[in-house]
């Protein structure tokens, strides 16, 4: 009996190495985000895209409205890393809220009042439905909410995980910058 439990417990741990490990894609190329519906856009936009931030660092949050660690620590993170860069041309913010559950709570009415709430003036996107689960979180393997991802100026991945602090975050972005600012000097 002891036996099976033991090797019950391995392969269980296993299942969730696995799991963890095809999370993400730091290091690959930035997929399109496929997102149909937007706000905070400015200009003549209805919609935007990876593409749209060529050449920028771009710091995308992933989240949905009813998910309480997206409360409790992405969106204090989120505006503390935009407070840090949020009058730099070559860092760009987007929040996508990725709905995949609580279809009824997750709203883009919802993702509105958000970004009052939080006083969010980037661009917002709102994506997923009942039927379809959001290309973004399929292209970019995100585990859920809240979701980090840091794209660098060549739109390559560099961060794609639950949680990224913003210290650094900080950090990371102004490494970007540096690297950056290094190759086109050379």
């Amino acid at each position: 009996m002891k036996t099976w439990i033991f090797c019950g417990v391995i392969i269980f741990a296993m299942s969730l190495s696995a799991q963890a490990a095809s999370r993400g894609i730091t290091g690959q190329p930035a997929p399109a985000w496929n997102v149909e519906e937007w706000f905070n856009v400015g200009s003549d936009a209805t919609r935007l895209d990876i593409g749209d931030f060529e050449g920028k660092i771009v710091y995308l949050y992933c989240f949905q409205s009813w998910c309480p660690g997206c409360h409790a620590s992405g969106f204090p993170s989120l505006r503390a890393v935009h407070e840090a860069f949020k009058d730099d041309e070559e860092v760009a913010f987007v929040a996508i809220q990725t709905v995949f559950e609580g279809f009824h709570a997750n709203t883009l009415d919802r993702a509105k009042e958000i970004a009052k709430e939080y006083e969010l003036t980037m661009p917002i996107g709102h994506s997923g439905s009942k039927i379809e689960r959001p290309a973004l979180m399929t292209a970019y393997r995100t585990g859920g909410t809240p979701w980090t991802i840091v794209i660098d100026r060549d739109g390559v991945v560099r961060f794609n995980d639950f949680h990224l602090k913003p210290e650094q975050a900080i950090t990371m972005i102004n490494a970007l910058k540096k690297k950056a600012a290094t190759k086109a000097s050379e």
